[in-house]
C-alpha cells in the first residue's frame, strides 16, 4: 500500500515541487508503510533527518517514538553505553543501570544520523541488533531484545568506505536494503522560492518581525547560487538577512551584497554580484569600478554634451546640468581622447584612444564621480562601486585624490 504523496507532503513539511521532491515523495510514500530499514543518503544540509520524520511518521509505528542518534557526535569510547545501555559499575562513574537508545526506541523507530562515522566494533554490533534484534549491555552479559525499525544516513560515499575498509560491508548491504537519495538544493533550484518563503513566514512570525517578502530578481539571484550548505544553509542565509534588513522587501542589491560577503571566489554567471572571476584582486577591482563608470547615465549624458561642444566648436544655450568642477574633470577626459559615448551602445571607447588609455585613469575618475555624487559619503561610494571601504580609503590615498574631493551643494 502506497501513501497520497499530497498528503504525505503537506503532513512531512517537505517543501517543494521540482522533479526530484516530487520523485522523492513518491519512494517514501512506497517505503514508509513496510517494516524494512532505509538507508538516506545525501550531501550535509539536504534534509535528511526531514526525510527520516516523514517515513516514521507515516509508519505503522508512528504511535511510537523515533530516538535521533547523531553517530559521528557521540565519542568512540561511550557511544555503545549510548546506543545498548550499560550496568551499574561497568565503568568510572557508571553509577546506576541505564537504557540505551535501542531500548527507548523499542516498538518505535532509530534515526542513526552519520552512520559513517561509527566506530568498527559498534558497527559488529549494530548489524547483529538489526538481524535479531539482540544486543546487551556494557558491562552485562544478559542478552536483551529489541523491536525498531532503523533509518540510517549519512553524508558520505559508503561504497568507498567499504573499500578502504572504513566501513563493514555486511553492515552496508543490511543498510541499504532501500536507500533514498535526497538531492542537493542545487539541483532543485526551482525549490527555492517555497522555501524562501516557509523560512521567512515561519522566522518573522515567532521574532515579531515585520515580512515583506523578496523581490522576483532576488529570488533569481539566490538561484544562481550553489547553496553548498543546501537547504539548512538557505535558511540561516534567510533569517540573516531577515535580520540586518529589519522589516525591508529584501531586493536583490542586499541578497547580491549578503552573498559576496558568503562566496569569496565562488564563480557566479550573473554581473550584479560584486565577485571575481579567474582575476586578480586588482583586476577584479578595475573590472567593478569600469562597469560603475559606464553604467552612470547621468555622466553619460554629460560626455555626449561635451564631446558634441568639442565637434562643433560652439556653445549650447542650454540649463547647465554640471558644476564647473565636473566640466573640468570631465572635459579634462574629452581633451585626452579617451572616452566617447557611442549610440549603438557597441563601444565607449574611442578607436583612436586605443593605446593611450590607462586603467588608474579611469578607476580615479570612476572614484572622484562616485564620491561626488554620494556626498563623499564613502560608505555609499564603496557599495556602489562594488569595493570593500577599505579597498576605498586606500584608492583615495594612492591617488591623493583628499583635496579634489569637495561635497555638492544640494
Amino acid at each position: 500500500m502506497t501513501i497520497d504523496t499530497h498528503r504525505l507532503q503537506k503532513q512531512s513539511g517537505i517543501i517543494g515541487t521540482s522533479k526530484k521532491i516530487n520523485e522523492l515523495l513518491g519512494m517514501i510514500g512506497q517505503v514508509a508503510p513496510v517494516d524494512i530499514s532505509v538507508l538516506v543518503s545525501g550531501e550535509s544540509g539536504v534534509g535528511k533527518e526531514v526525510m527520516a520524520r516523514a517515513i516514521h511518521k507515516h509508519s505503522k509505528r508512528s504511535n511510537n517514538p523515533m530516538i535521533t542518534v547523531n553517530c559521528g557526535a557521540i565519542p568512540e569510547g561511550i557511544i555503545e553505553s549510548e546506543l545498548f545501555g550499560h550496568k551499574k559499575g561497568a565503568f568510572t562513574g557508571a553509577s546506576e543501570d541505564r537504557k540505551g537508545y535501542f531500548e527507548e526506541a523499542h516498538k518505535g523507530t532509530i534515526f542513526l544520523d552519520e552512520i559513517g562515522e561509527a566506530p568498527l566494533e559498534t558497527q559488529v554490533k549494530l548489524l547483529r541488533v538489526l538481524e535479531t534484534g539482540e544486543y546487551i549491555r556494557v558491562g552485562e552479559s544478559k542478552v536483551r531484545y529489541t523491536d525498531v525499525r532503523v533509518i540510517a544516513a549519512t553524508n558520505k560515499n559508503l561504497s568507498e568506505l567499504v573499500k578502504t575498509n572504513n566501513f563493514r560491508q555486511d553492515l552496508y548491504y543490511r543498510l541499504k536494503t532501500v536507500m533514498i537519495m535526497v538531492p542537493a538544493l542545487r539541483e532543485r533550484v526551482e525549490d527555492i522560492n517555497p522555501l524562501v518563503e516557509r523560512f521567512a513566514l515561519e522566522f518573522t512570525r515567532s521574532n515579531e518581525i515585520l515580512y515583506r517578502g523578496f523581490m522576483p530578481e532576488a529570488i533569481k539571484l539566490m538561484k544562481q547560487y550553489d547553496w553548498p550548505g543546501n537547504v539548512r544553509e538557505l535558511k540561516n542565509f534567510v533569517e540573516k538577512i531577515m535580520v540586518l534588513e529589519k522589516g525591508e522587501r529584501i531586493t536583490s542589491d542586499m541578497v547580491s551584497r549578503e552573498l559576496s560577503d558568503i562566496i569569496s571566489n565562488e564563480k557566479i554567471n550573473n554581473y550584479h554580484l560584486p565577485i571575481a572571476v579567474d582575476n586578480t584582486a586588482q583586476q577584479a577591482e578595475i573590472d567593478i569600478i569600469l562597469r560603475q563608470l559606464f553604467s552612470l547615465k547621468q555622466d553619460t549624458e554629460i560626455i555626449k554634451n561635451l564631446v558634441s561642444i568639442d565637434k562643433e566648436n560652439s556653445i549650447i544655450n542650454s540649463k547647465p546640468i554640471i558644476q564647473n568642477d565636473d566640466v573640468n574633470i570631465i572635459k579634462s577626459i574629452s581633451d585626452t581622447k579617451i572616452l566617447e559615448v557611442v549610440d549603438d551602445g557597441n563601444s565607449l571607447i574611442r578607436d583612436d584612444a586605443i593605446g593611450d588609455i590607462k586603467m588608474k585613469e579611469l578607476e580615479k575618475e570612476a572614484i572622484i564621480r562616485t564620491l561626488r555624487f554620494y556626498n563623499n559619503n564613502r560608505r555609499k561610494t564603496a557599495r556602489s562601486l562594488g569595493v570593500s571601504e577599505r579597498t576605498l580609503y586606500r584608492k583615495i590615498e594612492d591617488y591623493n585624490l583628499e583635496p579634489k574631493i569637495k561635497r555638492n551643494s544640494r
